[in-house]
């Protein structure tokens, strides 16, 4: 995108502008050079990063002809979707998501985000249960994602609540947990120190998941501060946006974080993250082309992938039989929640987080975790289905041969999922759209399964989880069980 549109050029040479008065390195560097990036980077410069990869989506979806009707932000991927929208300028919005990074950094809150894979009425109830004013419900993202929000020996206390319960639950690494009283003293600190940034008028209309309605002429460090302290009900925002025609949800993020949210609170609906396309440019095209044509949309689930890697089956719901939409469909986005690739959960995200965010689908709250630009929404997490108990294995030593064939069978029948289609080489989350929650839940069967509990603690085996490599695990740690 930066070789191919003068207008991604422009706006990422303004961020650099904005980091290099803030002292803070340059990004579009760490972003476009080979070698550039490097693990060495505090949260203002993710955050900053994150917002470039948006904003520099959004200006290819509107070069390309792209229209939204809306742009969404999760948390303070609002922020991005306030420059995208021209509400802000891109060196304000810099500016100000570095000043919510340092008063957040300041407070240093031991905090946490949990990402939980039940509906925000059951989510609420659970953290009532242990009644502390900072622990709350954080984020509504989906029918079966909620994210909550408190100190981290109370979070702790949670996951074993859920645990206990059969729910699903992944804690979300965000930058900084945020979304619950606990963050008041940060917003006022931003309202103080914060600089005043002029609010002009934008292009597009911007739905704002926390305050429930469209951004008017409310001052941004107000928007930022409040969000700090405030549920945000992407649901909501996702369900109203639909019922007012929006049918097209493109999230600028690297990952699918929010869209995960709307797939699985409407589905059916089209869905398009671009940088996670083979070719984003031709993804978006041929999106733009079926939106003016008045082409009936192919939903994601039945709809081949674009990495070759044969189709797309999202495991939380049917396939539906025929075309989704007959009529064209406008286009809307999502910005992203800083979050990390488990989870999401919308951006920043963020998840995903958000961000993050919610692993996926992510808890990434996404995220609140670590998602720019317009609109939409994605899958959530679900309930673990109930699978029927299977032996444990009597002998200790297992075959690798031996282990795929019971994981395909036990993946597939939790998923409903044929196990002759699951590749040992698939990736569990970027192939087969299995959402993080999931994963968690799957790999704690696994390790109960071969009586190997420290398996539960293999993050890896979640952030590019394949058959291949729980299979490999599993027979490398049963025959050190043997061995000792």
């Amino acid at each position: 995108m930066h070789n191919r549109y003068e207008a991604v050029r422009e706006t990422l040479s303004r961020i650099d502008k904005a980091a290099q008065e803030m002292g803070l390195p340059n990004i579009s560097a760490r972003l476009v050079e080979p070698n550039e990036m490097s693990d060495r980077r505090g949260p203002e410069v993710q955050y900053l990063e994150i917002f470039a990869v948006s904003i520099a989506t959004h200006h290819m979806l509107i070069a390309e002809g792209a229209k939204p009707i809306a742009i969404v932000g999760q948390s303070i991927g609002e922020l991005w979707a306030l420059a995208a929208a021209g509400h802000l300028s891109v060196e304000d919005a810099a500016r100000l998501a570095v000043a919510r990074s340092q008063v957040l950094t300041r407070q240093s809150w031991g905090g946490k985000m949990l990402a939980v894979g039940v509906d925000g009425r059951r989510a609420e109830s659970l953290a009532e249960l242990i009644n502390h004013p900072h622990l709350v419900l954080a984020c509504e993202n989906a029918p079966r994602q909620s994210v909550i929000s408190g100190p981290e020996a109370l979070i702790e206390h949670v996951e074993r609540v859920a645990d206990a319960l059969g729910w699903p639950s992944l804690q979300l690494d965000v930058p900084h947990p945020t979304h619950t009283p606990a963050m008041a003293q940060a917003a006022r600190d931003l309202r103080e120190s914060a600089p005043r940034v002029p609010y002009g008028a934008g292009r597009w209309r911007v739905c704002s998941p926390w305050l429930g309605r469209d951004v008017g002429d409310d001052d941004p460090v107000e928007l930022v501060a409040g969000a700090l302290t405030s549920r945000v009900r992407m649901l909501h925002t996702i369900r109203e946006l639909h019922a007012a025609g929006a049918d097209a949800f493109v999230e600028c993020g690297e990952w699918p974080v929010v869209t995960k949210f709307v797939e699985a609170s409407i589905p059916g609906v089209r869905c398009l993250v671009p940088l996670s396309e083979s070719d984003p440019v031709e993804a978006v095209r041929a999106l733009v082309a079926d939106s003016t044509g008045g082409g009936p949309f192919r939903s994601r689930l039945s709809a081949p992938s674009g990495n070759g890697h044969g189709p797309v089956v999202r495991v939380s719901e049917p396939t539906p039989a025929g075309s989704v939409a007959t009529l064209p469909a406008p286009v809307s986005y999502v910005a992203p929640v800083p979050a990390p690739a488990p989870v999401a959960v919308s951006a920043p995200a963020a998840p995903a987080p958000a961000p993050a965010p919610v692993p996926a689908p992510a808890p990434a709250p996404a995220a609140p975790a670590p998602p720019v630009a317009p609109v939409a929404v994605a899958p959530a997490a679900v309930a673990p289905a109930v699978v029927a108990p299977v032996t444990s294995p009597s002998s200790a030593g297992l075959d690798y041969e031996t282990v795929l064939a019971e994981l395909r069978t036990l993946y597939g029948d939790f998923l409903g999922y044929p196990p002759d289609l699951l590749g040992e080489d698939d990736g569990l989350e970027a192939e087969l759209g299995v959402e993080s929650l999931k994963q968690v839940a799957l790999l704690g069967m696994v390790s109960d399964r071969y009586d190997l509990p420290d398996l539960r603690a293999n993050s890896s085996l979640l952030t590019v989880g394949t058959l291949r490599r729980i299979a490999e695990a599993v027979v490398q740690a049963r025959s050190g069980a043997a061995a000792r």
